[in-house]
Parts: C-alpha cells; structure tokens; sequence
C-alpha cells in the first residue's frame, strides 16, 4: 500500500500517544492489584461502557465481519450468533448485576463465592486454567489478524530468512504491534487500558462515520445491485441460503460449501440453542467481567453493559458496511480475474485501493487502535487471575502488593509469548474465530449454567465439568479440526454435564453456610429450594428472586434491540429505505419496552 507522508504522521503520532498514556498512568496503576485490575472501583460505569465497547470492535472481528458481509450479505448478520454476540444483553438485564454483587477480583475468585472446600480449590483452579488458554487463544486470534492486515496495509517487506528458519512479513508485523501494545499495557493496568481505549473508541467512530460517508455519497443501490447475487440484500431466510454466486463470483460458491453455512437455517437453530445456554453462563473469565468487577455497585454494572451495546454496533456496522459496499462495487472486477482469494484480507485492500489520503490514515490508526485496545484488555484481565488467585491467594501469600503487580507483568509475558506462538500455526481467522465460540466455549457453559440455577451443584461438579469439556474441545480441535466447530457444541456441552451432575452427585454438597451466603447476596432465580427454605429461618421476610419471566422478556426484547443496531447501518448505506425505517422504528419501541421494564425497575432496587 502507498501512503502519503500525511498518513504515516497520523498512524506514528497515534502509537506514541497510546504509549505515552501508559507510561504518564503506570504510576497510579502500580500501587496494588485492585489499582491494577480493577482501578480501585472509582471508574465511571459510561466510561468502562466505552472501553467495554471499544474492547470489542477488535481488527479480527471487522476483517471477519466485512468477509461475511461481503460473501453472505444481510444475513451475515446472523452469523455472529455463533459467539453469541447476544450474550452482551444477558449481562445487561441481569447477569451483571449478580457478578458484581460478590465484591471480588477476578472470575476464580468468584467461584469461591458460591464453592467451598476442596471442591472450591478445584473450581478455582480451572477457572484459573481457563482464563489462561482462552486469553491465549485470543492473542492468537488477534495474531493472525493484526498481521494480515499490517502486511496489506504496509510497504515494508520484513521476512527473516535465516539458515535454519524463516519467518514471514506477517508474523513479523504482528509480533512487533503485539510488542508495542504489551508495553503500554503493562504499565498502566487498567487505567492505561482504559484511557488509550476511550481514545480508540472515538478514533474508531469518527474513522467510521466518515468512510460511511464516503460510501453513503459515492455507491447507489443500483451500482451494488449489479454486483450482488438476488437475495443479498434480504435479512431473514429459509432452510438455506440460497446465493448463487455462479454469474457474479464463482469462487464464492465454493467458500459458502466450505464454511458451512449453506444450510443457515439448521445452523440457526443450533447457533439459538448455543446462545441461549452460553449467555446464561455469563461471560467468560476476561475482559468482560472485569469490567463488570471494576464497576462502582451492580446497578452501575447493569448500565454499562447496556450502554456497551448501544455504544458499539452502530459504529462498528457502519464500517463494516462501508468497506463491504466498497470491495463489491470496486474490487469485484479484479476478483473475478483470480483463482484464489483470501477474503480476509479483503478490509485492507480496500482501504489500500479506494480510500484516500489523510482518511487512509486515519482509518489505519483507528483500525490499530481497535486492535490495540481488544489485546490490551486481554492482556490485562488474564494476568489477574495468576497473580490474584494463584500466587497471592495460594502460593505466595503475605508478598506486597507491588510484588504482585510485578508478578502480573510476568504473567501477561508468559500468556503473550504462548498466544503468539500458537498464532504463527493458525491457518486462518475464521478457524481460530470457530474454535473458540463453538470448542472451547462449548466445555464452559454447562458449568456455569449450573453454578447459577441448581443448589445441588458444586465445587467437584464444577471442576470435572470444565475439565471435561477443556478435553472435548481439545480433542476436536487434534482430531476433528476439518469438521464444522458448531455442530460439535451438542457433544461438548453433553459431555461437560455429564461430568458436572456425576462429579456433583458423587459427592458431598457444598457447605450450607456458603450457600446461604451465595444466595441471600446474589439472589439468582432457578432451583435454591433447600437453601431458601434454611435462609428463611434466619431471615423470615426473606423474598426469592421472582423476576425470571421478567427477565427473559426484557433479554428478549433486549435481543431484537440489538439486532435493529447492527442492520440499520447496513441498511442505510445499501440504500434500502423501507428495511432502515422499520429497524429504527422497532429500536425506537424496544428502547421504550427496556425503559419501563428493566432500566426503571432496577434503578428503584438501587434506591431502596
């Protein structure tokens, strides 16, 4: 990619203000582990919203998402239901505010919480162990993507060849963002983490509108519809997907078979019943939920994820809208001349063909910076649970706390170094992206469902659960890596709960005292009759959570809210008028729903 001198000042003058940022905060993130990883609790809830959100519009992400709009059009906004990207909506009306509620750390602190005993060292344990690979399987995630997109974007060949090995542009590229980003983050914790991703969210948003208009001005719905096969720009659909490439792009018939999503309308039920059992789990041990710990009180936990999800989706979708729309009416005629495309490197081609100067770099420093603030958020959550959890808590107890935080910079060296290795082996975004929502999520989520809903449920249970699904998924990604990551969710959600309900039966339930405690605390609904039954002779006035049907209506809601914020941008730059005004008017009617029955109702809880 050529870049004018203008464009390299924008890109250069943002990395050495993210870095800046952390060096000027290091100081007062230095002092102890809940300064580090959780800022001491003093964070405004909207500005860890913006960091949440800003986490979350990573580079892999749109690289992937623009592919997926590119190839599948509208309905490819389904596809991010393998995630699910709904869980953020479980978290907001009630999940959030049962987190927060513990006053704790980390997610392996939590467990002790609701676990006690052995039991409850051993659900500690693999929570910790869990953190641990899934923060590893992100970095290389996040790996694979930020070098294929700096090699794109970049001039600069830098393969090393040696005698003995040989290391491609790309691997280099990513190594030294990862490098850079590692650095500010260790040094400020959480409040360089935040800060930088507050600036990256606006960098991100601004880069946004404007491509959007760009796009908005310059592609009619005619110039789109020439490229695009009939029904691309249709939301729902049937059994299958139904886009025929054959006269347009052939080759897109072929990465539609091999993807495995032809038959969207099987892979829509399983993605339903997916979702469903993942978002009540609650959000895996990472960035998420320390937000969510980092928080003020629950209710404030409860705004921020909420306002998480109006914050992100527009932006994000407007973006990946506009370098979709742009790649179709421009790149079209010269994909046609090849016999092999990697569609995830179609964002940076765009960017590197169509858009110009002084917005090019622009974009390129915002698209670095939706990088940088997902990994730094990564990066910065995963260290917590070995420093907190293993070595302060087990280990090495009665240290200082400044020692901690240095065994944190440890830690996150370690969980980098790993990331980045299994990152140079990754054969391409979208397998990494499968393993993870489909694999390795699919051995968390009976677990954790469980911890929320069955008294009977404990430490052991909690323990051979997750251990057995860590194993299901590892051996699906060793011996069945060429098979479709979602379809095997059924088998490792099955095995996993086999584990929980033999490992919990097998042995004594947890100590009364902890569950008495779990439960007058956080007050979840779901089968606690034993335990209510005790906490009432201690409590008489004591009232069960009866806010279930409640809740699944305002997640429902909630849901069809949050799908109206990913299509109406789409909607708006394909020009289709009739699809924008029902999304915003459906938006607008949701938003009045989720006023009067989860946000007024929860703001009265807070009060009283």
């Amino acid at each position: 990619m050529n870049l004018n001198p203008i464009d390299y000042l924008i890109i250069i003058g943002y990395l050495v203000l993210v870095v800046l940022i952390g060096i000027f905060l290091s100081n007062k993130a230095g002092k102890s582990l809940n300064q580090y990883f959780l800022g001491g609790n003093q964070i405004r809830w909207y500005v860890l919203g913006l960091s949440n959100a800003s986490g979350m519009f990573d580079i892999s992400g749109v690289m992937w998402s623009v592919a997926l709009l590119f190839v599948y059009g509208l309905k490819s906004a389904w596809i991010p239901w393998l995630w699910p990207v709904w869980n953020q909506v479980f978290i907001m009306v009630f999940l959030a505010i049962w987190i927060r509620r513990s006053n704790v750390m980390t997610g392996a602190s939590w467990v002790l919480t609701r676990f006690s005993g052995t039991g409850g060292a051993y659900s500690k344990n693999i929570i910790i162990l869990f953190a641990v690979i899934s923060a590893i399987g992100f970095i290389a995630y996040f790996f694979e993507g930020i070098g294929k997109f700096c090699e794109a974007i970049l001039p600069f060949d830098l393969t090393v060849q040696t005698a003995f090995f040989s290391v491609s542009s790309k691997n280099v590229y990513a190594f030294l963002i990862i490098s850079l980003t590692t650095l500010y983050t260790l040094k400020g914790g959480i409040f360089s983490v935040v800060a930088t991703e507050v600036f990256q969210y606006i960098i991100m948003t601004i880069s946004s509108i404007a491509i959007g208009l760009i796009v908005f001005f310059s592609v009619s719905n005619a110039d789109l519809m020439r490229v695009v096969p009939q029904g691309w720009d249709q939301l729902f659909f049937g059994w299958k997907m139904n886009l025929d490439w054959s006269s347009k792009l052939p080759l897109l018939n072929e990465k539609i078979a091999n993807d495995g999503y032809e038959f969207i309308g099987i892979l829509f039920m399983m993605m339903l019943f997916k979702g469903i059992f993942s978002s009540l789990a609650g959000p895996v041990p990472g960035y998420d939920m320390q937000r969510i710990l980092s928080t003020k009180t629950p209710f404030e936990a409860a705004k921020m994820s909420g306002f998480t999800i109006l914050v992100l989706y527009a932006p994000r979708y407007l973006m990946i809208a506009a370098f979709a729309v742009l790649a179709l009416v421009y790149l079209t005629p010269e994909l046609q001349q090849m016999t092999a495309i990697d569609f995830e490197v179609l964002l940076p081609e765009t960017i590197s063909q169509l858009v110009p100067t002084g917005l090019k770099g622009l974009i390129l420093a915002g698209l670095l910076a939706a990088f940088m603030g997902t990994f730094a958020a990564v990066v910065n959550a995963a260290p917590a649970y070995i420093a907190n959890d293993l070595l302060k808590k087990n280990l090495l107890p009665n240290q200082d706390e400044k020692t901690y935080v240095r065994y944190g910079y440890l830690a996150a060296l370690v969980i980098v170094g790993l990331g980045m290795l299994f990152g140079f082996f990754a054969s391409s975004l979208n397998s990494i992206t499968l393993w993870i929502t489909a694999s390795l999520y699919g051995g968390y989520t009976a677990a954790n469902v469980l911890k929320w809903i069955w008294w009977r449920f404990n430490g052991y249970g909690y323990f051979w659960g997750m251990l057995t699904g860590l194993l299901a998924s590892t051996l699906k990604l060793l011996f069945f890596s060429d098979f479709i990551d979602i379809y095997f969710f059924p088998i490792i959600l099955i095995i996993s709960l086999l584990g929980c309900i033999l490992g919990s039966l097998f042995t004594p339930p947890d100590e009364l005292k902890t569950l008495k405690s779990f439960y007058k605390s956080v007050r979840p609904w779901g089968f606690w009759k034993p335990v209510l039954k005790e906490v009432k002779k201690d409590l008489p006035d004591f009232k069960p959570n009866s806010s279930f049907y409640k809740d699944l209506f305002n997640v429902v809601v909630g849901i069809v809210w949050q799908m109206t914020l990913v299509v109406a941008p789409i909607y708006f730059l394909i020009k289709k008028w009739e699809g924008l005004v029902w999304s915003l008017l459906i938006f607008g009617l949701c938003s009045v729903l989720l006023k009067y029955y989860w946000y007024n109702p929860l703001k009265k809880q807070d009060e009283s």
